[in-house]
């Protein structure tokens, strides 16, 4: 990954193979036949996991919608998979953007022997579920989670359609010095496995290319009174405020900094590189705005702008958020390893999405390296003139 001035860088567990939808079920001789020389058809449960209700819904939703909108297409291509014509179904759950409650939904995917699943979109909900599909095999793909840590622990189950962290981090350091000339930041975080993730990776490499870090703040996620923060930050008079969190809470943070006649900089990561942070930001959503995104904008995208068309005309023109894009591609990838495999089975097809190869909407040639990280992923800087997102330049 390469970064230019102003711009984008852009189990081993055996598992019983009668235990998924990979068998066919238990019918009688009198029951229809699928249409396939009278091989009877097969089901395969995709779970998406991601908050639907909460301050993260506006993401989980488009994440869910993203999925649903592939399962969709799947099925109207009339897939077989070893002469089997297939059913696709979407399970979606409410993670909440509980750690707990997604150990829960990752357990509840594991008892009804889903195929593959989409998720988590937060971080510390998929270093929470990771732990259990790799015990019972089943691959995963986040299309959002974005902590290097996740790929780190030997799972061979676990897989990336982003850049990571340390690629978001890295790309906003390098531009507050190069592309906005800052010298000073403070840094806040909100304490979550994303945040604490992303803002120690901005930290690092700011402090490698000269930048001088006056604090690192934290704060509760439900806090929405910055006052005594923004007492600090207003003290510290810095060039750039770093924010590791979401647009729930950058937000209001933005419209209360300005209020105080703080002018620095704000920059964030994908947390808050959003449609969502101009409607809750309102007018303090501007060009001092700076963000970056684990991918490109969608018109970049070599599927994107049609893709888009279809998104809108299915769920409306006010649906899309961010990362339904890379869910819609991520199960896309469990679908086409498993027709590539000649199998519905964990067991068997998640050998084959490690070098799929595959040609999304998102990126072509989507494959992964052993950790499960996408090969060559790209991060996209933006900000908000007039309230809206705009790559700065690619």
């Amino acid at each position: 990954m390469s970064f230019t001035s102003r711009s984008s860088i852009v189990l081993a567990v055996s598992v019983c193979l009668l235990g998924w939808v990979q068998a066919a079920p238990v019918v009688s001789s009198s029951q229809p036949s699928g249409s396939s020389g009278g091989v009877l058809p097969v089901t395969v449960v995709i779970g998406s996991a991601a908050s639907l209700t909460g301050p993260q819904a506006a993401y989980g939703v488009d994440n869910t919608d993203g999925v649903r909108m592939a399962i969709d297409a799947l099925n109207r291509e009339h897939i077989t998979i070893a002469g089997r014509r297939v059913t696709w179904v979407l399970d979606a759950q409410d993670d909440r953007g509980d750690p707990k409650r997604a150990a829960e939904v990752a357990r509840k995917f594991v008892a009804a022997h889903v195929n593959g699943v989409v998720g988590h979109l937060d971080s510390s909900c998929t270093a929470a579920a990771s732990p259990i599909y790799f015990k019972a095999g089943i691959p995963e793909i986040t299309p959002s989670s974005s902590d290097p840590k996740l790929a780190q622990q030997g799972f061979d189950t676990f897989f990336r359609i982003i850049a990571n962290d340390n690629a978001i981090g890295a790309g906003l350091a390098l531009y507050a010095r190069n592309g906005l000339q800052a010298k000073t930041v403070v840094v806040v975080d909100d304490r979550s496995t994303y945040g604490s993730s992303v803002s120690h990776a901005f930290s690092r490499v700011a402090r490698g290319v000269g930048l001088q870090i006056e604090a690192h703040e934290t704060i509760e996620a439900d806090v929405m009174d910055f006052s005594n923060l923004l007492d600090k930050i207003k003290a510290a008079n810095p060039d750039v405020v770093f924010f590791g969190g979401m647009a729930a809470q950058a937000g209001p943070m933005l419209q209360q900094m300005r209020g105080m006649g703080i002018k620095a900089r704000f920059l964030g990561g994908d947390g808050i590189c959003t449609p969502e942070l101009a409607r809750l930001a309102g007018t303090a959503a501007n060009s001092d705005v700076i963000c970056a995104d684990g991918g490109v904008p969608v018109a970049r995208m070599p599927g994107g702008e049609a893709w888009q068309r279809r998104f809108t005309a299915q769920f409306g023109p006010n649906a899309f958020e961010l990362y339904s894009p890379y869910a819609y591609d991520a199960t896309m990838v469990l679908a086409h390893a498993m027709m590539k495999a000649g199998s519905t089975n964990p067991a068997v097809y998640r050998h084959d999405i490690r070098h799929l190869d595959y040609d999304g909407v998102t990126k072509n040639d989507i494959r992964f390296n052993r950790d499960g990280e996408l090969v060559d992923p790209a991060i996209t800087i933006s900000s908000f003139p007039e309230g809206r997102k705009t790559a700065l330049s690619r």
